[in-house]
């Protein structure tokens, strides 16, 4: 063997120990780093640095910033990182006014919420109030007639509550254009099927049909009611078929609000 190439134990000491002392070095400066990374998630959280800074609110028409933020029971002192997207869109959806929430988070600790409000389709009279009345047939607190917008028709004399939701579900369904024209509704008092409704429309005519496929059915009315001319006032018959009804002599039915 030859002998220039044979290491002996004591030139090889010197090596191993620099070799021993660079791996405690490096376990040194990983525990060190483990240590103040710990040390900093622990600050991060006690401190105000992991509140939300930013909230931001969008979609909302009828309901105000502060009530959502309140519903999603979510606070200036909340972790930014602990909130829950999916407890923040169940606390938000309990709002009988919001029908879908998305929430994001963005940087730096901001959050957004973007909800999608029902929308109001008229109001409901009863015992002189008037309940605003959403396309899911829920009914919000009531207010004075002062407030009321001239642009939504009144739910009238509606003893039926069970009819209110299919009702609301096909105004819903109307174009804004047709629901401005309309300014009462009123279940047929008269006819046998519970269904049949009578509408006091704003530019002086009268529709008969039924709640059953009414958005629908009202499709037509723009054009119906313009081949009819200005100077022709009736009633529209609007069911299986659809015909019209030209007022007598006799003065035209009147609707019972005065808007």
């Amino acid at each position: 063997m030859d002998k220039d190439k044979v290491v002996t134990i004591e030139d090889r000491i010197p090596k191993l120990k620099t070799q021993r002392k660079q791996k405690t070095n490096r376990r040194m400066i990983i525990y060190l780093s483990l240590f103040f990374l710990l040390i900093l998630i622990f600050v991060y959280f006690q401190s105000g640095f992991s509140h939300i800074k930013k909230i931001t609110v969008s979609g909302n028409e009828n309901i105000s910033d502060q009530a959502i933020i309140e519903a999603g029971k979510i606070s200036a002192q909340s972790s930014f990182l602990n909130l829950s997207d999916v407890d923040i869109q169940k606390n938000i959806l309990r709002m009988g006014e919001i029908s879908s929430v998305d929430v994001h988070k963005k940087f730096y600790n901001h959050l957004l919420i973007e909800v999608k409000e029902y929308h109001r389709v008229g109001y409901l009279k009863d015992k002189g109030k008037y309940y605003p009345v959403l396309e899911s047939g829920k009914l919000l607190k009531g207010i004075e007639k002062d407030s009321l917008p001239v642009n939504a028709p009144i739910i009238m004399d509606w003893k039926d509550r069970k009819l209110l939701k299919p009702m609301a579900n096909e105004l819903g369904k109307l174009t804004q254009g047709i629901v401005h024209r309309i300014s009462e509704i009123h279940l047929d008092q008269e006819s046998k099927d519970a269904n049949r409704i009578i509408l006091y429309m704003t530019d002086g005519y009268e529709v008969r049909s039924s709640i059953t496929h009414f958005a629908r059915k009202m499709e037509s009315y723009p054009s119906i009611v313009q081949q009819l001319g200005p100077h022709r006032k009736g009633v529209i018959n609007m069911d299986v078929s659809t015909y019209f009804h030209e007022f007598g002599n006799e003065e035209a039915p009147k609707s019972e609000t005065d808007r």
